[in-house]
């Protein structure tokens, strides 16, 4: 895997059929192995598989945020409850990947325990908060839909979207007032331009309420 006369494809494919050994001096090659971009992700699946939890923690500090990311991601694989503050913490991470692959990592785990992490990432809001929060939202716990709540009263364009899409689903008529304020203030598109979401279109906030109020509309019924 180290060998220099080998090329990509041999140094990776000796990478895999390291996958699931627990030998400490492969376990140390495998972290060291994560400041190399050629075999990162194999490595970091190999550490995952080796139960290195000690190894991608250290990997959790490192100063490249990549690294970080894919610790992050890996460490979730576990779903022990003991790494949940941890993976919080990473979601908190000023590096945006590395916030989102927490995220990911905390999406991994299904026993509901995780959830109060989920809403406490959510409350921040932002695209890590509300990942989050379409996380949560696929527990069927009244936190969710209160936190979508708090997410709605927010300045932010992306936290009233993902509030929306809880709303949409699980809230009820009394919600509809503050959407028809929404829809009644909010009539203008919004632009995309510097809120991290590419190319994607303009937003219409009014349009969103309407198509949320409709959705809890329908729901009341059935």
């Amino acid at each position: 895997m180290v060998d220099p006369s080998l090329n990509v494809a041999q140094r990776n494919n000796a990478c895999f059929e390291l996958r699931g050994s627990t030998d400490a001096q492969v376990i140390a090659t495998m972290r060291k192995a994560l400041n190399d971009t050629t075999f990162r992700a194999c490595a970091g699946t190999n550490l995952r598989k080796a139960g290195a939890i000690a190894e991608l923690k250290d990997a959790l500090t490192d100063p490249n945020f990549e690294i970080r990311a894919l610790a992050a991601r890996e460490i979730g694989g576990f779903e022990k409850p003991e790494l949940l503050p941890l993976l919080t913490a990473a979601a908190r991470d000023p590096q945006l990947l590395v916030g989102i692959n927490a995220v990911e990592g905390l999406a991994n785990y299904r026993d509901e325990i995780v959830l109060s992490y989920l809403l406490d990432i959510a409350k921040d809001g932002g695209l890590v908060g509300t990942a989050a929060l379409d996380r949560a939202q696929t527990f069927d716990d009244p936190r969710v839909i209160e936190t979508a709540r708090r997410l709605l009263g927010n300045k932010d364009v992306s936290d009233k979207l993902a509030a929306m899409r809880v709303i949409g689903a699980k809230g009820d008529e009394s919600d509809i007032r503050g959407l028809r304020e929404i829809q009644e203030k909010e009539t203008g598109m919004v632009s995309s331009a510097g809120r991290g979401f590419g190319l994607m279109p303009a937003i219409s906030l009014s349009r969103a309420a309407q198509t949320t109020i409709e959705k809890i509309e329908e729901r009341a019924a059935r």
